[in-house]
């Protein structure tokens, strides 16, 4: 337990202190963001907002964990291809950032380039768990079990993917991403302590210090954005845990607002194609109560809020299970 704090406040620490050079030296680079013609007007203000911040973000993440997880003794293969497939989902993110950077505007990666790369990466965790864990095909609800045998590594790559672009897409305002994350990474620390995975916890517990350092600067009005380099990787990174520590079902309750952000999308796409009609003002959703009248800072609070309910409520659910009540 004391290990997790002390991953959480080297994680806010670390963060905090890698910003500011970051900052200035995208500042002096001129590295801004490119804002899409079709975002809400109120957005054209953005433009030029350093981005990348996922950089420090990561990095704080990454040597967090590293000294934590040494001194702890923790530093397991479990904890190494967590990391490792972190740092994959960074490169990748950064290389949709540096396209859109070098092109000066917002188009990256191509979406099947983008998903390629997301799909490959969440190879790595999930042939590990397949290949060392017994009980790697099992999926759990409450005391019901069922062992999806060779469908499991699809579902689990599905997971993995799915949480790196819904995280990606609810990177849409200033401290949205990070605000709901923290709250999410709290949870999966909690969960994972309770389950004996100390190593994957103090993992989680760097992840949601290193967040609420960057909301120093990521909050609105933004210093600087995270950019696909960070929420990429976070996202990826989130659902890297849930499979690896086998909690997929409540990631349903913890990712609960980045679910909902990738529904809306979908309804939005799917609606417009069938029927020639938007269900939305705009999605992801975060744009239809900004249209409805919602300044930035209630969107994101009103969010982080929801996140942080629905992330007490995994736990919660997490305990009921634990003891076997369902």
């Amino acid at each position: 337990m004391i290990m997790i704090a002390v991953a959480f406040l080297l994680g806010v620490t670390l963060c905090m202190l890698f910003g500011v050079p970051y900052i200035d030296l995208l500042k002096k680079k001129t590295i801004g963001q490119y804002i899409k013609d079709v975002a809400p007007e109120n957005h054209a203000k953005k433009q030029g907002t350093p981005t990348t911040g996922g950089v420090f973000i990561i990095v704080a993440v990454i040597l967090t964990s590293v000294i934590t997880l040494a001194l702890a003794q923790q530093l397991t293969a479990s904890a190494l291809i967590t990391i490792i497939t972190l740092l994959f989902y960074t490169a990748a993110g950064f290389q949709d950032d540096y396209i859109k950077i070098k092109g000066k505007g917002n188009d990256g990666l191509t979406p099947r380039g983008k998903l390629f790369r997301q799909i490959a990466i969440a190879l790595l965790p999930t042939l590990f768990l397949v290949t060392t864990s017994p009980a790697a095909c099992d999926f759990t609800i409450g005391t019901y079990t069922f062992n999806l045998g060779w469908f499991y590594p699809f579902f689990a790559v599905f997971i993995i993917t799915g949480a790196s672009n819904a995280y990606n897409l609810t990177d849409g305002l200033d401290g949205l991403a990070a605000g709901c994350g923290v709250p999410a990474f709290i949870a999966c620390a909690i969960i994972l302590l309770m389950t004996g995975e100390t190593d994957l916890a103090i993992i989680s517990a760097s992840v949601a210090g290193a967040l609420i350092g960057f909301l120093k600067y990521n909050k609105p009005k933004a210093e600087v954005f995270m950019g696909d380099t960070g929420s990429l990787a976070i996202g990826g990174l989130l659902g890297t845990l849930a499979v690896l520590g086998k909690f997929e079902f409540l990631l349903i309750f913890i990712a609960a607002v980045f679910v909902t952000e990738t529904l809306s999308v979908i309804i939005q796409v799917t609606s417009f194609k069938t029927t020639g009609k938007r269900v939305f003002k705009m999605a992801p959703i975060h744009h239809h109560f900004e249209l409805l009248g919602w300044n930035e800072k209630k969107v994101v609070t009103v969010f982080a809020i929801t996140s942080t309910i629905f992330s007490i409520i995994a736990v919660v659910l997490f305990e009921i299970f634990s003891r076997g009540i369902i």
